[in-house]
């Protein structure tokens, strides 16, 4: 492991060197500020990077603290210390955190629901709970939410909102992830990608056939940074990039987001009067995790919440908030919670690059879709 010894080691650094570190996370401090005053109804549809509590609603399955420590103080089914980016970008435009569409105790859809459940997929197009099913689930969600505003219900979404609210696409991850758990070649992997984006534009195109024309979708990240991926897979220093992740998963999510992107460009051809945006999240993440110490953060490829210690702190069998966690410290600034996801501060920062529009193609702001 002698090619991650470039880890820094912030607490060591100069007082100047500190100082700057405070200004540059100062500039993060609030990234949910907003003018917002026609809140959006939105509706996501996605994986455990913005399930808000989809899969212990399902499944019943137990996400226990310390996941949600830092914000909520509790666990809330998000597979984070706290606010997911989705949460932070509700925030942005002045709207409820959006409440996961299987969630049936102290719900409320007046701002639209979550359809994301971690584990999900693009395809089997027919697993539970893949982007199809999820848009199967908003097709009933929306023709039952219709039937009973038509019945005099004041509690959900009407016609109107349907057709002005904004759809947010945030999938593939666990696609290209599964796909090399499964020792497939990196060529037997990107032979696959065509299929995985196919899924995307279906689901978009079958929003559009019900009336939906706002559309905001994030690429993958940068699977080949994962404390987990770094952990499980058999690797020698030539298969890492310079900032020690796995080259060939990373060069698998580019092609991913080379795709979705080109996709996109295709759609917004087709669909003339949609407004259809591409969030380069990659790029974000991957800068974060390269720069790690210019935004504050220490060992970008370990994770806060697992066991092994140094240098990723994952171990599988070990899952956050079960047995046999060890946990860093609260207010340790760390990327990655869990050897997967993120932290809330990673979260913070992630959701302010998002809104400063640079990343965004066409250059569009997310407070765009309070009009």
């Amino acid at each position: 492991m002698a090619c991650l010894s470039f880890l820094p080691h912030i607490l060591q650094a100069s007082a100047y060197i500190i100082l700057f570190i405070s200004f540059i996370l100062s500039s993060f401090s609030n990234p949910v500020q907003s003018q917002c005053k026609n809140r959006p109804v939105i509706f996501n549809f996605g994986d455990s990077n913005s399930d808000t509590g989809g899969l212990i609603a399902g499944l019943g399955y137990p996400i226990n603290l310390p996941n949600g420590r830092t914000f909520f103080r509790r666990s809330t089914g998000r597979l984070s210390d706290g606010r997911l980016i989705l949460d932070f970008l509700c925030q942005s435009v002045n709207t409820r955190f959006l409440s996961p569409y299987l969630d049936s105790v102290g719900s409320s859809f007046l701002n639209g629901a979550n359809f994301a459940i971690a584990g999900s997929r693009l395809l089997p197009k027919y697993e539970p709970f893949a982007l199809n099913i999820q848009v199967l689930q908003f097709l009933h969600f929306k023709g039952r939410s219709i039937e009973l505003v038509s019945a005099g219900s004041g509690n959900l979404v009407g016609d109107e909102g349907f057709r002005n609210a904004l759809f947010m696409i945030d999938i593939g991850q666990n696609d290209l992830a599964d796909s090399f758990a499964k020792n497939l070649s990196y060529t037997e992997v990107v032979k696959m990608i065509p299929s995985f984006v196919t899924e995307i534009r279906n689901a978009i195109q079958v929003v559009y056939s019900q009336g939906g024309r706002k559309f905001w979708v994030h690429n993958t990240g940068p699977l080949g940074c994962l404390p987990q991926k770094l952990t499980l897979v058999q690797k020698v220093s030539c298969d890492l990039d310079p900032h020690g992740c796995l080259a060939n998963y990373n060069s698998a999510a580019k092609l991913f987001n080379k795709g979705l992107r080109h996709l996109l460009q295709e759609l917004r051809s087709e669909m003339k009067d949609a407004t259809i945006v591409y969030v380069d999240i990659y790029a974000i993440k991957y800068d974060l995790i390269a720069n790690s110490s210019s935004y504050g953060f220490s060992n970008p490829l370990m994770a806060c919440c697992g066991y092994g210690g140094p240098p990723y702190n994952y171990r599988k069998g070990v899952t956050c908030g079960q047995h046999d966690y060890q946990v860093c410290s609260e207010g340790s600034e760390f990327i990655s919670w869990d050897g997967v996801h993120y932290t809330e501060a990673a979260n913070r920062v992630i959701a302010s690059k998002i809104l400063s529009m640079d990343y965004s193609t066409p250059r569009i702001g997310f407070d765009f879709f309070c009009h």
